[in-house]
């Protein structure tokens, strides 16, 4: 053994021995080669800031949608017209989401035990197109107002149309499955569920093996949609979980809520969003998430005072994070939103944001560590 290592001790210095008589061996020209050695130096690694990125991509998000009252007559005399100028906006985004708040069927039967039942025509899907809206959940306490045979009708319209809804299938597999969109930055996975619904047609309303029905988010089920999530993330560089939550005509969303949209974040949904109360809700960021708790009317037969102001809130993703956010403030005019301008349009964005702080959501106005994030406070 002492042999060996005396041997390759003398091979050692040897070698040194050589290299410093072939001269300016220890001479570089900072490339990490000697000096005069003229072969090509390998290229470094790119810097993370080099890096190329893919294209950024704006989403823009609306609340909940019906085609109700005023709102039919909108759409019978034009569906192309039917949600007004509020289209250029929505149009303007590389995609659009809404929450359609009822059954878009001319059959079914009406469901036991509800004072309000909402159902349309199959224009519906024209309106929404015509309008720039790409996919919409039906995920909600209003989507199968006309029971299974009304959602199914539902189901085949929007077939028919070849416009995508989520949160609604023939079984649980269709319902909890995203609508997945190929863009120039990547692939968004948008995913929708109820976590509204009422007691006595949870288990009716919530689809199942072989059994149609929504997307729950309710009891047990909300492991269901935790999963589906996860898997979408697998699937998709973006993720966007739009919820059904809520509590009628309070700003403030509800005690769980704050728990259920960090477990849908650590599951990897990059934004989660909804509405139900009628009313707005605080958003920001959760972490480096945006989770907005209730998005209000949008296209709505009930305005007036809260119930009344409405907005599109403006995501954009790079690389599945969220790099922008605005809110575009506006107030539901003959059935429609119209977009504030100006003053009104400032006024109604600080009364927005002072939500954030009046709920104590624990939401920040700014990616975490980002300047202007806020101290987390513990939601009550």
């Amino acid at each position: 053994m002492l042999a060996s290592v005396r041997t390759g001790a003398a091979m050692a210095a040897l070698a040194l021995l050589l290299a410093a008589c072939s001269g300016g061996a220890d001479e570089s020209d900072g490339s990490g080669q000697a000096a005069g050695d003229d072969r090509p130096s390998p290229e470094a690694s790119p810097s993370p800031e080099e890096t190329e990125k893919s294209a950024p991509i704006t989403v823009a998000i609306g609340g909940d949608v019906h085609f109700e009252g005023e709102l039919r007559q909108r759409l019978d005399a034009d569906p192309s017209t039917a949600l007004g100028e509020i289209s250029q906006t929505l149009s303007a985004a590389d995609l659009s989401i809404v929450n359609l708040e009822t059954a878009v069927t001319d059959g079914g039967t009406r469901a036991p035990g509800k004072q309000f039942v909402f159902r349309a025509p199959s224009t519906t899907f024209t309106a929404l197109d015509s309008a720039g809206v790409d996919v919409a959940t039906v995920a909600n306490n209003h989507g199968m107002d006309y029971g299974t045979d009304g959602l199914q009708d539902t189901l085949a319209n929007a077939e028919e149309a070849d416009f995508p809804i989520v949160g609604a299938g023939e079984n649980a597999e269709e319902a909890y499955a995203p609508h997945v969109f190929d863009t120039e930055g990547g692939k968004v996975a948008v995913i929708g569920a109820a976590d509204v619904l009422d007691d006595h047609l949870i288990s009716a309303w919530t689809a199942g093996p072989g059994k149609p029905g929504l997307a729950s988010a309710k009891n047990e089920m909300q492991s269901r949609l935790v999963e589906a999530v996860s898997a979408a993330a697998e699937e998709a560089d973006t993720v966007i979980t739009y919820l059904h939550w809520g509590l009628e005509g309070d700003h403030c969303p509800k005690p769980h809520a704050p728990g259920l949209a960090q477990a849908l974040v650590d599951a990897g949904s990059d934004a989660v969003v909804g509405g139900h109360a009628h009313v707005l809700s605080p958003g920001g960021y959760l972490g480096d998430s945006y989770v907005h708790y209730g998005l209000g009317n949008f296209a709505f037969y009930n305005y007036s005072g809260p119930t009344a102001e409405t907005g599109v809130l403006n995501l954009t993703f790079q690389d599945g994070e969220v790099v922008d956010d605005e809110w575009k403030p506006g107030q539901i005019q003959g059935g429609v939103p119209v977009l504030y301008e100006g003053t009104a349009a400032e006024n109604a964005s600080a009364t927005w944001e002072s939500y954030r702080t009046e709920c104590a959501v624990g939401l920040s106005p700014s990616p975490e560590g980002q300047e202007g994030e806020e101290e987390p406070v513990e939601a009550g």
